[in-house]
Protein backbone atom coordinates (compact mmCIF):
# COMPACT_ATOMS: atom_id res chain seq x y z
CA UNK A 1 0.00 0.00 0.00
CA UNK A 2 1.32 3.31 -1.23
CA UNK A 3 2.54 5.89 1.63
CA UNK A 4 1.95 9.55 1.76
CA UNK A 5 1.61 13.00 4.31
CA UNK A 6 -0.91 15.65 3.89
CA UNK A 7 -1.76 19.42 5.08
CA UNK A 8 -4.95 19.61 7.47
CA UNK A 9 -6.43 22.90 7.16
CA UNK A 10 -3.88 24.29 4.65
CA UNK A 11 -7.36 26.35 3.27
CA UNK A 12 -7.83 28.52 6.50
CA UNK A 13 -3.89 29.66 6.95
CA UNK A 14 -3.25 33.61 6.90
CA UNK A 15 -0.22 34.53 5.42
CA UNK A 16 0.36 37.57 7.40
CA UNK A 17 3.25 38.66 5.85
CA UNK A 18 2.47 38.34 2.19
CA UNK A 19 -0.55 39.54 1.85
CA UNK A 20 -0.80 42.97 -0.94
CA UNK A 21 -1.86 45.92 -0.28
CA UNK A 22 -3.54 46.89 -3.67
CA UNK A 23 -6.41 49.43 -5.42
CA UNK A 24 -6.10 52.37 -2.39
CA UNK A 25 -7.51 54.91 -4.68
CA UNK A 26 -9.54 53.92 -7.68
CA UNK A 27 -11.36 56.92 -8.54
CA UNK A 28 -11.56 60.90 -7.80
CA UNK A 29 -9.24 63.26 -6.71
CA UNK A 30 -7.38 62.45 -3.73
CA UNK A 31 -5.36 64.93 -1.11
CA UNK A 32 -1.43 64.91 -2.12
CA UNK A 33 -0.66 66.92 1.15
CA UNK A 34 -1.30 65.57 4.59
CA UNK A 35 -4.50 67.17 5.40
CA UNK A 36 -6.19 67.51 9.28
CA UNK A 37 -9.00 64.40 10.29
CA UNK A 38 -12.01 65.74 9.74
CA UNK A 39 -13.81 67.14 13.42
CA UNK A 40 -16.15 64.57 14.46
CA UNK A 41 -18.37 64.42 17.23
CA UNK A 42 -17.83 61.08 19.49
CA UNK A 43 -19.59 59.52 22.43
CA UNK A 44 -18.39 56.64 24.32
CA UNK A 45 -20.64 56.80 26.85
CA UNK A 46 -22.44 52.97 27.76
CA UNK A 47 -26.04 52.31 26.91
CA UNK A 48 -28.33 51.89 29.73
CA UNK A 49 -28.93 47.69 29.27
CA UNK A 50 -31.20 48.25 32.36
CA UNK A 51 -33.89 50.63 30.55
CA UNK A 52 -37.01 49.20 28.75
CA UNK A 53 -36.93 49.57 25.27
CA UNK A 54 -38.97 52.51 23.96
CA UNK A 55 -41.96 52.01 22.50
CA UNK A 56 -40.86 54.56 19.63
CA UNK A 57 -37.88 54.98 17.82
CA UNK A 58 -39.36 58.19 16.16
CA UNK A 59 -37.01 60.48 17.91
CA UNK A 60 -33.88 58.58 17.43
CA UNK A 61 -34.90 58.43 13.25
CA UNK A 62 -35.20 62.03 13.49
CA UNK A 63 -32.08 62.74 14.98
CA UNK A 64 -30.06 60.73 13.00
CA UNK A 65 -32.07 61.49 9.24
CA UNK A 66 -30.01 64.57 8.23
CA UNK A 67 -26.83 62.67 8.23
CA UNK A 68 -27.46 59.81 6.10
CA UNK A 69 -27.64 60.69 2.40
CA UNK A 70 -28.56 59.12 -0.92
CA UNK A 71 -25.59 58.17 -2.93
CA UNK A 72 -25.76 57.65 -6.80
CA UNK A 73 -23.12 56.59 -8.75
CA UNK A 74 -22.29 56.48 -12.61
CA UNK A 75 -19.70 54.28 -14.40
CA UNK A 76 -18.85 53.65 -18.25
CA UNK A 77 -18.55 50.08 -19.43
CA UNK A 78 -17.69 48.94 -22.57
CA UNK A 79 -19.83 46.13 -23.77
CA UNK A 80 -19.27 43.92 -27.51
CA UNK A 81 -20.85 44.72 -30.30
CA UNK A 82 -23.67 42.05 -31.17
CA UNK A 83 -23.49 40.85 -35.38
CA UNK A 84 -26.93 40.35 -36.80
CA UNK A 85 -27.32 38.48 -40.56
CA UNK A 86 -29.64 41.53 -41.50
CA UNK A 87 -26.82 44.05 -40.97
CA UNK A 88 -25.02 42.53 -44.27
CA UNK A 89 -27.81 44.25 -46.15
CA UNK A 90 -27.31 48.20 -46.71
CA UNK A 91 -30.68 48.99 -46.71
CA UNK A 92 -31.85 46.60 -43.75
CA UNK A 93 -28.39 48.15 -41.68
CA UNK A 94 -30.64 51.45 -41.50
CA UNK A 95 -33.05 49.58 -38.88
CA UNK A 96 -30.37 47.57 -37.22
CA UNK A 97 -27.94 50.73 -36.83
CA UNK A 98 -23.94 50.41 -36.94
CA UNK A 99 -21.76 51.24 -39.84
CA UNK A 100 -19.56 48.10 -38.83
CA UNK A 101 -21.69 44.97 -40.05
CA UNK A 102 -19.78 42.88 -37.97
CA UNK A 103 -19.99 44.65 -35.33
CA UNK A 104 -16.11 44.65 -34.55
CA UNK A 105 -16.39 48.04 -32.65
CA UNK A 106 -16.88 47.98 -28.95
CA UNK A 107 -19.99 49.94 -27.71
CA UNK A 108 -19.83 52.01 -24.06
CA UNK A 109 -23.09 52.53 -21.89
CA UNK A 110 -23.26 53.59 -18.91
CA UNK A 111 -24.25 51.64 -15.22
CA UNK A 112 -25.91 53.75 -12.61
CA UNK A 113 -25.19 52.70 -8.89
CA UNK A 114 -27.08 53.23 -5.80
CA UNK A 115 -26.09 53.38 -2.30
CA UNK A 116 -26.21 55.53 1.04
CA UNK A 117 -24.06 57.40 3.26
CA UNK A 118 -23.47 58.76 6.32
CA UNK A 119 -22.20 62.81 6.90
CA UNK A 120 -19.16 63.17 9.52
CA UNK A 121 -18.47 66.49 9.94
CA UNK A 122 -19.95 69.62 9.21
CA UNK A 123 -18.10 70.44 6.47
CA UNK A 124 -19.14 67.76 4.17
CA UNK A 125 -17.10 64.15 4.90
CA UNK A 126 -18.78 61.05 4.30
CA UNK A 127 -18.37 57.53 5.34
CA UNK A 128 -19.69 54.85 2.54
CA UNK A 129 -18.65 51.57 1.11
CA UNK A 130 -16.30 51.11 -1.39
CA UNK A 131 -18.08 49.34 -4.08
CA UNK A 132 -20.95 51.79 -3.63
CA UNK A 133 -18.81 53.96 -5.46
CA UNK A 134 -16.20 51.67 -7.31
CA UNK A 135 -14.89 52.53 -10.63
CA UNK A 136 -17.12 55.49 -10.81
CA UNK A 137 -16.31 58.17 -13.69
CA UNK A 138 -14.72 61.42 -13.32
CA UNK A 139 -17.72 64.08 -11.30
CA UNK A 140 -19.72 60.49 -11.32
CA UNK A 141 -20.72 60.49 -7.84
CA UNK A 142 -23.90 62.90 -6.71
CA UNK A 143 -25.04 62.99 -3.31
CA UNK A 144 -28.41 63.85 -2.29
CA UNK A 145 -29.03 65.09 1.04
CA UNK A 146 -32.26 64.52 3.24
CA UNK A 147 -35.10 66.33 2.54
CA UNK A 148 -32.77 68.28 0.10
CA UNK A 149 -33.82 68.39 -3.79
CA UNK A 150 -30.02 69.59 -4.27
CA UNK A 151 -27.58 67.30 -5.46
CA UNK A 152 -23.55 67.74 -4.69
CA UNK A 153 -20.84 66.49 -7.12
CA UNK A 154 -18.74 64.63 -4.52
CA UNK A 155 -14.58 63.90 -4.78
CA UNK A 156 -13.43 60.97 -3.43
CA UNK A 157 -10.93 61.77 -1.10
CA UNK A 158 -9.73 57.53 -0.50
CA UNK A 159 -10.80 54.38 -0.59
CA UNK A 160 -9.70 51.13 0.63
CA UNK A 161 -11.08 48.13 -0.76
CA UNK A 162 -9.94 45.74 1.96
CA UNK A 163 -12.27 46.80 4.48
CA UNK A 164 -14.89 48.28 1.92
CA UNK A 165 -14.54 51.68 3.52
CA UNK A 166 -14.26 55.11 1.15
CA UNK A 167 -14.37 58.53 1.91
CA UNK A 168 -16.62 61.71 -0.20
CA UNK A 169 -16.44 64.89 0.52
CA UNK A 170 -18.92 67.62 -0.76
CA UNK A 171 -18.65 71.14 -0.55
CA UNK A 172 -21.51 72.33 1.55
CA UNK A 173 -21.32 74.22 5.34
CA UNK A 174 -23.54 73.64 8.34
CA UNK A 175 -24.42 69.97 7.82
CA UNK A 176 -25.77 67.85 10.19
CA UNK A 177 -23.02 65.55 11.11
CA UNK A 178 -23.62 62.06 13.36
CA UNK A 179 -22.33 61.60 16.63
CA UNK A 180 -19.95 58.16 16.64
CA UNK A 181 -20.51 55.66 19.27
CA UNK A 182 -17.84 53.22 20.24
CA UNK A 183 -18.52 49.96 18.58
CA UNK A 184 -16.16 48.34 20.80
CA UNK A 185 -18.85 48.63 23.44
CA UNK A 186 -21.35 46.38 21.56
CA UNK A 187 -22.94 43.61 23.15
CA UNK A 188 -24.58 40.50 21.61
CA UNK A 189 -28.52 41.41 21.86
CA UNK A 190 -28.18 45.66 21.64
CA UNK A 191 -31.12 46.65 19.68
CA UNK A 192 -30.00 48.43 16.30
CA UNK A 193 -31.21 50.74 13.50
CA UNK A 194 -30.16 50.62 10.21
CA UNK A 195 -30.89 53.95 8.21
CA UNK A 196 -30.44 54.43 4.52
CA UNK A 197 -31.98 54.30 0.59
CA UNK A 198 -33.69 50.50 0.54
CA UNK A 199 -34.20 49.79 -3.30
CA UNK A 200 -33.79 53.65 -4.33
CA UNK A 201 -37.46 54.11 -2.75
CA UNK A 202 -36.56 56.91 -0.71
CA UNK A 203 -34.62 56.95 3.10
CA UNK A 204 -36.20 54.58 5.53
CA UNK A 205 -35.37 53.33 8.96
CA UNK A 206 -35.49 49.23 10.48
CA UNK A 207 -34.98 47.66 13.55
CA UNK A 208 -33.21 44.72 14.79
CA UNK A 209 -30.42 43.64 17.55
CA UNK A 210 -26.88 42.86 17.62
CA UNK A 211 -26.98 38.69 16.26
CA UNK A 212 -23.52 38.55 16.29
CA UNK A 213 -19.48 39.91 16.28
CA UNK A 214 -16.30 39.91 14.84
CA UNK A 215 -17.76 37.96 12.07
CA UNK A 216 -15.63 37.06 8.99
CA UNK A 217 -17.03 35.18 6.15
CA UNK A 218 -14.38 35.93 3.05
CA UNK A 219 -16.69 38.69 1.51
CA UNK A 220 -14.21 40.74 0.89
CA UNK A 221 -11.72 37.83 -0.37
CA UNK A 222 -8.05 37.12 1.11
CA UNK A 223 -6.69 39.90 1.02
CA UNK A 224 -9.74 41.96 3.10
CA UNK A 225 -9.80 42.86 6.57
CA UNK A 226 -13.30 41.76 7.77
CA UNK A 227 -14.42 42.22 11.79
CA UNK A 228 -18.07 42.65 10.56
CA UNK A 229 -21.06 43.12 12.96
CA UNK A 230 -23.82 40.95 12.39
CA UNK A 231 -27.02 42.27 12.60
CA UNK A 232 -30.97 41.40 11.47
CA UNK A 233 -31.97 44.29 11.19
CA UNK A 234 -33.33 44.31 7.42
CA UNK A 235 -30.42 45.48 5.11
CA UNK A 236 -31.24 45.59 1.15
CA UNK A 237 -29.72 47.38 -1.39
CA UNK A 238 -29.56 50.62 -1.35
CA UNK A 239 -28.82 50.65 2.40
CA UNK A 240 -25.21 49.96 1.34
CA UNK A 241 -22.77 52.45 2.98
CA UNK A 242 -26.09 53.76 5.10
CA UNK A 243 -25.75 54.00 9.18
CA UNK A 244 -26.42 51.56 11.94
CA UNK A 245 -27.42 53.01 15.09
CA UNK A 246 -27.77 52.60 18.58
CA UNK A 247 -30.92 53.63 20.47
CA UNK A 248 -29.43 56.61 21.03
CA UNK A 249 -28.69 57.14 17.81
CA UNK A 250 -25.16 57.00 17.71
CA UNK A 251 -23.23 55.38 14.38
CA UNK A 252 -22.09 52.02 15.66
CA UNK A 253 -21.42 50.52 12.29
CA UNK A 254 -21.24 51.35 8.48
CA UNK A 255 -24.08 49.11 6.25
CA UNK A 256 -22.02 46.47 4.20
CA UNK A 257 -23.69 43.79 2.70
CA UNK A 258 -26.31 40.87 3.28
CA UNK A 259 -27.19 37.09 2.55
CA UNK A 260 -29.96 37.03 0.53
CA UNK A 261 -29.97 33.27 -0.05
CA UNK A 262 -29.99 34.46 -4.09
CA UNK A 263 -33.29 36.38 -3.80
CA UNK A 264 -31.27 39.41 -3.85
CA UNK A 265 -33.35 40.69 -0.67
CA UNK A 266 -32.75 40.58 2.73
CA UNK A 267 -32.80 37.54 4.70
CA UNK A 268 -32.41 38.79 8.36
CA UNK A 269 -28.71 38.45 8.02
CA UNK A 270 -26.78 41.40 7.51
CA UNK A 271 -23.32 42.79 7.96
CA UNK A 272 -21.92 46.47 8.68
CA UNK A 273 -18.44 47.82 9.38
CA UNK A 274 -17.66 48.47 13.14
CA UNK A 275 -17.55 52.34 13.12
CA UNK A 276 -14.10 52.19 15.27
CA UNK A 277 -12.46 50.09 12.21
CA UNK A 278 -14.38 52.75 9.59
CA UNK A 279 -12.84 55.65 11.22
CA UNK A 280 -9.62 54.55 11.89
CA UNK A 281 -9.78 53.78 8.11
CA UNK A 282 -11.37 56.87 7.20
CA UNK A 283 -8.71 59.34 9.34
CA UNK A 284 -5.89 57.86 7.20
CA UNK A 285 -7.48 58.12 4.06
CA UNK A 286 -7.73 62.26 4.53
CA UNK A 287 -4.49 62.69 5.95
CA UNK A 288 -2.45 60.64 3.95
CA UNK A 289 -4.59 59.64 0.61
CA UNK A 290 -4.14 55.74 1.62
CA UNK A 291 -3.85 53.48 3.63
CA UNK A 292 -0.72 51.57 5.47
CA UNK A 293 -1.05 48.93 7.40
CA UNK A 294 1.50 47.12 10.34
CA UNK A 295 3.73 44.31 9.23
CA UNK A 296 5.04 41.32 11.26
CA UNK A 297 5.99 39.20 9.39
CA UNK A 298 4.71 35.86 10.42
CA UNK A 299 2.89 33.27 9.00
CA UNK A 300 -0.14 32.68 11.47
CA UNK A 301 -3.32 29.80 11.06
CA UNK A 302 -6.02 29.21 13.65
CA UNK A 303 -5.96 26.90 16.57
CA UNK A 304 -7.82 23.79 15.74
CA UNK A 305 -8.68 21.12 18.54
CA UNK A 306 -5.74 18.98 16.72
CA UNK A 307 -3.09 21.36 17.19
CA UNK A 308 -4.26 22.48 20.45
CA UNK A 309 -3.78 18.77 21.03
CA UNK A 310 -0.34 18.33 19.66
CA UNK A 311 1.22 21.89 21.53
CA UNK A 312 -0.36 20.93 24.40
CA UNK A 313 -2.72 23.81 24.85
CA UNK A 314 -4.91 24.32 27.08
CA UNK A 315 -7.54 26.33 25.01
CA UNK A 316 -8.15 26.85 21.17
CA UNK A 317 -7.45 30.46 21.70
CA UNK A 318 -4.66 32.51 20.14
CA UNK A 319 -2.72 32.51 16.87
CA UNK A 320 0.15 29.74 16.24
CA UNK A 321 2.84 30.82 14.34
CA UNK A 322 3.42 28.40 11.29
CA UNK A 323 6.44 30.57 10.11
CA UNK A 324 8.73 33.61 10.20
CA UNK A 325 9.90 35.35 7.66
CA UNK A 326 13.65 35.95 7.53
CA UNK A 327 14.75 39.85 7.97
CA UNK A 328 10.92 40.70 9.39
CA UNK A 329 9.70 42.62 12.62
CA UNK A 330 8.86 39.32 13.72
CA UNK A 331 12.82 37.55 13.07
CA UNK A 332 14.58 40.57 14.99
CA UNK A 333 12.10 39.93 17.87
CA UNK A 334 12.97 36.32 18.18
CA UNK A 335 9.18 35.06 17.14
CA UNK A 336 9.39 31.30 16.15
CA UNK A 337 7.33 28.90 14.41
CA UNK A 338 5.40 26.71 16.75
CA UNK A 339 5.08 30.27 19.00
CA UNK A 340 1.17 30.98 20.08
CA UNK A 341 0.68 34.36 20.18
CA UNK A 342 -2.03 34.75 23.19
CA UNK A 343 -2.03 38.90 23.58
CA UNK A 344 -1.21 41.63 21.70
CA UNK A 345 0.07 44.72 23.66
CA UNK A 346 -2.65 43.77 26.25
CA UNK A 347 -5.38 42.79 24.39
CA UNK A 348 -6.07 38.85 24.21
CA UNK A 349 -5.89 37.40 21.02
CA UNK A 350 -8.97 35.16 20.34
CA UNK A 351 -7.84 33.55 17.26
CA UNK A 352 -5.97 34.06 13.85
CA UNK A 353 -7.85 36.20 12.06
CA UNK A 354 -8.09 38.68 14.69
CA UNK A 355 -5.03 38.82 15.62
CA UNK A 356 -4.22 39.58 11.89
CA UNK A 357 -6.49 42.26 12.09
CA UNK A 358 -5.09 44.13 15.26
CA UNK A 359 -1.53 44.07 13.29
CA UNK A 360 -3.26 45.65 10.31
CA UNK A 361 -4.71 48.43 12.19
CA UNK A 362 -1.57 49.26 14.49
CA UNK A 363 0.33 52.35 12.31
CA UNK A 364 3.79 51.03 11.45
CA UNK A 365 6.75 51.80 13.39
CA UNK A 366 4.34 51.20 16.16
CA UNK A 367 6.54 49.01 19.04
CA UNK A 368 3.64 46.40 20.40
CA UNK A 369 4.43 43.44 23.47
CA UNK A 370 3.37 40.38 22.86
CA UNK A 371 2.33 37.75 25.03
CA UNK A 372 3.34 34.43 23.80
CA UNK A 373 3.16 30.54 24.58
CA UNK A 374 6.17 28.61 23.77
CA UNK A 375 6.56 24.84 24.78
CA UNK A 376 3.94 25.18 27.18
CA UNK A 377 5.88 28.48 28.86
CA UNK A 378 5.01 32.23 28.92
CA UNK A 379 6.96 34.52 27.43
CA UNK A 380 6.94 38.45 25.90
CA UNK A 381 8.84 39.53 23.48
CA UNK A 382 8.92 43.28 21.97
CA UNK A 383 8.56 43.85 18.07
CA UNK A 384 8.91 46.88 16.22
CA UNK A 385 6.13 47.07 13.30
CA UNK A 386 7.00 47.38 9.38
CA UNK A 387 5.27 48.14 6.55
CA UNK A 388 3.40 45.66 4.95
CA UNK A 389 4.85 45.20 1.78
CA UNK A 390 2.53 44.07 -1.40
CA UNK A 391 4.36 40.57 -2.32
CA UNK A 392 2.47 38.34 -4.37
CA UNK A 393 3.42 35.04 -6.57
CA UNK A 394 2.02 32.73 -8.54
CA UNK A 395 1.90 28.83 -8.00
CA UNK A 396 2.93 25.96 -9.79
CA UNK A 397 2.93 22.09 -10.74
CA UNK A 398 5.13 19.23 -10.01
CA UNK A 399 6.68 16.21 -11.77
CA UNK A 400 9.33 15.49 -9.93
CA UNK A 401 10.19 11.56 -9.78
CA UNK A 402 9.31 9.48 -6.61
CA UNK A 403 12.61 8.50 -4.48
CA UNK A 404 10.14 7.65 -1.08
CA UNK A 405 7.22 6.23 0.18
CA UNK A 406 6.45 6.99 3.92
CA UNK A 407 6.01 4.32 6.51
CA UNK A 408 3.96 6.00 9.09
CA UNK A 409 0.17 5.10 9.47
CA UNK A 410 -0.59 8.47 9.58
CA UNK A 411 1.03 9.42 6.29
CA UNK A 412 -0.36 6.60 4.15
CA UNK A 413 -0.87 8.11 0.98
CA UNK A 414 1.92 10.44 0.69
CA UNK A 415 5.22 10.12 -1.67
CA UNK A 416 7.86 12.32 -1.40
CA UNK A 417 11.05 13.43 -3.25
CA UNK A 418 14.35 15.38 -2.90
CA UNK A 419 13.99 19.09 -3.66
CA UNK A 420 16.36 20.02 -6.78
CA UNK A 421 16.76 23.01 -9.09
CA UNK A 422 14.25 21.24 -11.59
CA UNK A 423 11.47 20.50 -9.25
CA UNK A 424 12.07 24.83 -7.50
CA UNK A 425 11.55 26.19 -10.42
CA UNK A 426 8.57 24.29 -11.65
CA UNK A 427 6.51 24.45 -8.24
CA UNK A 428 8.62 27.80 -7.08
CA UNK A 429 9.73 26.85 -4.17
CA UNK A 430 12.68 29.60 -2.57
CA UNK A 431 16.00 28.72 -2.93
CA UNK A 432 16.03 28.70 1.45
CA UNK A 433 12.90 26.58 1.82
CA UNK A 434 14.34 22.93 2.89
CA UNK A 435 12.51 20.15 3.32
CA UNK A 436 10.59 16.96 1.42
CA UNK A 437 8.84 17.73 -1.59
CA UNK A 438 5.07 16.05 -1.55
CA UNK A 439 4.84 15.00 -5.34
CA UNK A 440 1.90 12.25 -4.89
CA UNK A 441 -1.75 12.81 -2.44
CA UNK A 442 -3.49 9.88 -2.26
CA UNK A 443 -7.07 11.20 -2.71
CA UNK A 444 -9.02 9.22 -0.13
CA UNK A 445 -5.82 9.21 2.69
CA UNK A 446 -5.64 10.95 5.69
CA UNK A 447 -2.99 13.38 4.18
CA UNK A 448 -5.27 14.33 1.43
CA UNK A 449 -8.07 14.89 3.78
CA UNK A 450 -5.81 17.14 5.97
CA UNK A 451 -5.25 19.52 3.01
CA UNK A 452 -1.38 18.42 1.71
CA UNK A 453 -1.13 18.25 -1.93
CA UNK A 454 1.82 18.06 -4.49
CA UNK A 455 4.38 20.84 -4.71
CA UNK A 456 4.10 21.15 -0.56
CA UNK A 457 7.15 20.84 1.20
CA UNK A 458 7.69 18.91 4.21
CA UNK A 459 9.80 21.03 6.81
CA UNK A 460 9.41 19.22 9.73
CA UNK A 461 7.78 16.22 11.38
CA UNK A 462 6.88 16.18 15.10
CA UNK A 463 8.86 19.58 15.98
CA UNK A 464 11.99 17.81 14.14
CA UNK A 465 13.65 19.34 10.96
CA UNK A 466 13.71 17.71 7.26
CA UNK A 467 16.45 17.95 5.12
CA UNK A 468 15.53 15.65 1.98
CA UNK A 469 12.75 12.39 1.66
CA UNK A 470 15.29 10.13 3.02
CA UNK A 471 15.38 11.77 6.18
CA UNK A 472 11.12 12.24 5.93
CA UNK A 473 10.66 8.51 5.49
CA UNK A 474 12.94 7.59 8.87
CA UNK A 475 10.99 10.33 10.82
CA UNK A 476 7.69 9.27 9.57
CA UNK A 477 8.63 5.53 10.22
CA UNK A 478 9.25 6.82 14.44
CA UNK A 479 6.20 8.34 14.22
CA UNK A 480 3.86 6.07 16.77
CA UNK A 481 -0.04 6.02 16.73
CA UNK A 482 -2.41 7.82 14.43
CA UNK A 483 -1.72 11.23 14.36
CA UNK A 484 1.65 13.12 13.48
CA UNK A 485 2.40 16.34 13.18
CA UNK A 486 3.93 18.24 10.48
CA UNK A 487 5.41 21.48 9.14
CA UNK A 488 5.01 22.17 5.75
CA UNK A 489 5.69 25.07 3.15
CA UNK A 490 2.95 25.67 0.64
CA UNK A 491 1.71 28.26 -2.08
CA UNK A 492 -2.39 28.65 -2.49
CA UNK A 493 -3.95 31.32 -4.15
CA UNK A 494 -0.91 33.10 -5.46
CA UNK A 495 0.50 33.57 -1.91
CA UNK A 496 2.93 31.19 0.06
CA UNK A 497 3.89 30.40 3.49
CA UNK A 498 4.60 27.73 6.25
CA UNK A 499 2.14 26.29 8.48
CA UNK A 500 1.50 22.88 11.30
CA UNK A 501 -0.70 20.29 9.88
CA UNK A 502 -1.86 17.41 12.25
CA UNK A 503 -3.13 14.12 10.10
CA UNK A 504 -5.30 11.97 11.72
CA UNK A 505 -5.52 9.14 10.28
CA UNK A 506 -8.41 7.55 13.23
CA UNK A 507 -10.64 10.41 11.41
CA UNK A 508 -10.92 8.19 8.12
CA UNK A 509 -11.21 4.89 9.70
Amino acid sequence: MKRYFSQAHGKLTVVLGLLAVAGWLTAGVVAKDPATPPKVTVSDKPINRDARVSLSFAPVFKEVAPSVVNIYSTRTVRVPRFWSPFSDDPFLRRFFGGDDPRGTQPQTRQQQGLGSGVIISEDGYILTNNHVIDGADKDGVRVALSGDKTEYIAKIVGTDPQTDVAVLKIEAKNLKPITLGDSDQLEVGDVVLAVGNPFGVGQSVSMGIISALGRGFGILGRQGYEDFIQTDAPINPGNSGGALVDVEGRLVGISQSIVSGGSGANAGVGFAIPINLARSIMERLVTDGKVTRGYLGVNIQPVTPDLAKAFDLPDENGALVGGVQPGTPAARAGLRAGDVIVELNGRKVTDSRHFRLMVAQTPPGTKVTLKLLRDGKERSLTATLGTLPAELGGAGESDAPVTEQSKSDALDGVEVADLDSRSRRQNDIPADVQGALITRVEPSSPAAAAGLKPGDVILEIERKPVANADEAVELSEKVKGDRVLLRVWSRGDGQAGTQYVVVDKSKTK
